[in-house]
């Protein structure tokens, strides 16, 4: 197997643990030989670089004359650890292959500049398209300043939602909802809104798979209308966003430890754009929106969603709930265009990315 390959399953070893760190793979041949091989571990811990050369010497190779094949630019700055540059040019690696350079304007490009000058051959862009989508969140939070943000939807093949009395368990199949929650676990918060709340009282936590950590979730409420024992605010750590002030309210929520966050817009609703900035500001990648259709029609007429996660079931239910709360169009040239980007069965569903362009 090609070096770059196996170091991108590396990184995916990562999925689940590295926010807001990116997910990165690492491995290390000599002679034809794996000699190493890591991958980031949470923040304040190695990065997948140290994996690697640790691996390696435990195992009692030499790094010496070594090419390392790694999914992202060796960081050449002190953060919570050391530089990796610094530690792959004291090993003395002969040749760092990389997938793609960091975007994170503390490295951007001076990792590499340090392994050049110090005499290490660098050759850049191998698999880069799958370094690329691994990092997809850490990527737009370096180059936008705003996570990537992924709605999540289930539906039949009419694009309906819930019965008009609300009934929606389940449209999909076991396996879908098995699938919706890998991708809930591999973001660093969930979002939904008041509606959702109220009417369905979800934890919005990762349950049908392993993960060594929960998403942060967050409730997009207008007018503070959340109960305080609602149960996604139970274990703490819930950001409530908001366009009013209520001090009572308040202090009951954060004795549930939510944190209140006001984001008024001009209408007296949460300012949608605002609210994606300073989760980016908060560090969040990957945004994971599971909202009704309310809340999904106003975060895509903002323009503030990347990518649709869909999931259709072969049934019909005829006139019900849709997907989206969208305006009428009187033209076509109105209609918001998209990419699909992956289409794949799931049991008897269907899974769909479809990327806005």
């Amino acid at each position: 197997m090609q070096g770059m390959e196996l170091a991108l399953q590396w990184a995916a070893k990562s999925m689940f643990i590295t926010t807001p760190n990116p997910r990165v793979g690492c491995v290390i041949v000599k002679d034809g030989t794996v000699i190493g091989a890591g991958n980031t571990q949470p923040p304040g811990q190695a990065h997948a670089e140290v994996q690697a050369m640790n691996d390696a010497l435990d195992r009692g190779y030499d790094l010496r004359g070594a090419t390392v094949y790694v999914t992202l630019e060796p960081c050449s700055h002190f953060g919570r650890t050391p530089p990796c540059a610094d530690a792959l040019i004291k090993a003395g690696v002969a040749k760092v292959v990389m997938a793609v350079g960091d975007p994170n304007p503390l490295v951007g490009g001076q990792g590499r500049s340090k392994l050049e000058a110090a005499g290490i051959e660098v050759v850049s862009g191998v698999l880069e398209e799958q370094a690329r989508e691994i990092n997809i969140g850490f990527m737009s939070r370096m180059r936008q300043g705003k996570p990537w943000v992924r709605m999540k939807a289930a539906s039949s093949l009419d694009g309906r939602t819930a019965l008009h009395n609300g009934l929606s368990q389940w449209i999909t199949s076991p396996g879908a909802r098995d699938d919706g929650h890998w991708w809930r676990a591999r973001a660093c918060a969930v979002l939904t809104g008041i509606g959702t709340v109220l009417e369905d009282d979800p934890q919005l936590t990762v349950r049908a798979i392993e993960t060594p950590r929960q998403p942060r979730r967050i409730v997009v409420d207008s007018r503070l209308q959340i109960r305080t024992d609602a149960r996604i605010l139970e274990g703490g750590g819930t950001w409530i966003v908001t366009a009013v002030s209520d001090t009572e309210k308040e202090a009951c929520l954060r004795d549930k430890g939510a944190e209140i966050i006001q984001l008024p817009n001009a209408a007296g609703k949460v300012d949608l754009p605002a609210l994606i900035k300073e989760l980016g500001a908060r560090q969040i990648n990957e945004l994971h929106v599971e909202a009704g259709f309310k809340l999904n029609g106003s975060l895509i007429r903002e323009g503030c969603v990347d990518e649709l996660l869909l999931y259709l079931a072969p049934s019909l239910l005829g006139d019900a709930r849709g997907l989206f709360d969208l305006p009428a169009l009187e033209s076509l040239d109105g209609r918001k265009h998209l990419t699909f980007h992956e289409i794949k069965q799931i049991g008897p569903d269907l899974r769909i990315l479809a990327r806005f362009t």
